[in-house]
């Protein structure tokens, strides 16, 4: 075999490599989307390793807490029951989350965010939702974004394997409030205000379920 065919080899392995390296990288799941395909055998596809480089702190974990803190360490337990958890990718799906939920919430449309809430504060927004149905009431809200997102505390059930993280969110929005006639009661159209929200998300790991819920908001 000459030179020339051997080195048509190497570059044809490398290109193979690099193109599972890359399906790997984007393949990876946030934790908020639909559970995982199953095919026609009924099994479940697998979800791939996260890497962790050895000898050092997980930057997957320090770039969002302190090492060595209660918060951290619960992370960590979190990757060790769930190898293919990642923090930063969690943090990534929760911030849509965040704006998906709050936007149901202020629409009145709770359905289509359901199977991300916990039955307890499904039912206290459903409450408040029918509340302001029985006033004649309508929210009218524009998402303006999400400006800050800080991950606060992280919890780690061993014997259970719960894991419960919670965010602060700092957001813009405009909101008005509008009654039967369409006159505005609360609020400026114009006028972008800032919402601060401190959730917690929860969620058993290492299930076939990728979806965490909505257990616990607060301000």
């Amino acid at each position: 075999m000459d030179d020339a065919v051997i080195q048509l080899l190497v570059l044809a392995g490398i290109a193979l490599f690099l193109v599972i390296r890359l399906k790997n990288v984007l393949g990876t799941r946030t934790g908020f989307e639909k559970p995982p395909a199953v095919d026609a055998a009924g099994r479940a596809d697998v979800r791939r390793d996260f890497e962790v480089i050895e000898g050092g702190p997980d930057r997957d974990i320090t770039d969002h807490v302190d090492d060595g803190t209660p918060a951290a360490k619960a992370l960590a337990a979190m990757k060790l029951a769930e190898p293919g958890f990642s923090v930063t990718e969690f943090v990534g799906g929760a911030r849509q989350a965040y704006e998906m939920i709050l936007m149901a919430f202020e629409s009145g449309d709770l359905g289509q965010v359901q199977a991300f809430l916990s039955e307890d504060v499904y039912e206290a927004f459903l409450s408040v939702v029918s509340e302001r149905e029985d006033k004649g009431l309508r929210v009218e809200a524009n998402f303006v974004g999400v400006r800050e997102t800080v991950l606060q505390e992280a919890e780690f059930d061993r014997a259970t394997d719960e894991a419960q993280i919670t965010l602060r969110f700092v957001a813009e929005l405009t909101s008005v409030v509008r009654d039967e006639e369409g006159t505005i009661v609360e609020g400026n159209p114009n006028e972008i205000k800032k919402q601060r929200d401190v959730w917690t998300f929860a969620r058993r790991m290492g299930v076939d379920d990728p979806n965490w819920k909505l257990v616990a908001t607060g301000g």
